[in-house]
């Protein structure tokens, strides 16, 4: 990975959470399960009271396809990033994965996944 190891990255910073109260870990799950939702979360986090129309327009702002379309959102303008062969954001399609690994592949990530995560609390939804 370009930016250093994923499991050092997502790990590091949940465990930064358990002692500064001012990180706000989302996910992506949650955002797709209910955008607003986690929006009035994010709000109350900033002590921000917005009127419902700019909720409306945040929570439009931040799906996907929209996110996708925006340069400076999706990387396409970080030269190291080769989009011929994977675009930085893809589907956005929660579970996706499970269309692209093997049953053996899935079982290797499940092996590598818990031996590199078993000191963190950290756990991720996979579905909704």
């Amino acid at each position: 990975m370009c930016f250093g190891p994923w499991y050092d990255h997502v790990s590091g910073w949940w465990e930064k959470k358990q002692t500064y109260s001012n990180l706000l870990y989302l996910f992506y799950e949650d955002l797709v399960e209910d955008t607003g939702r986690e929006v009035e979360r994010l709000c109350s986090f900033l002590g921000l009271s917005i009127s419902i129309e700019e909720r409306e327009k945040i929570t439009k702002g931040v799906q996907f396809d929209t996110m996708k379309q925006n340069k400076m959102i999706n990387h396409v303008t970080i030269p190291f990033m080769d989009f011929k062969i994977s675009p930085f954001m893809r589907k956005g399609k929660v579970g996706d994965w499970k269309g692209h690994f093997t049953v053996a592949q899935n079982e290797q990530f499940d092996e590598v996944y818990k031996q590199k995560m078993k000191n963190t609390t950290l756990k991720f939804r996979t579905e909704i």
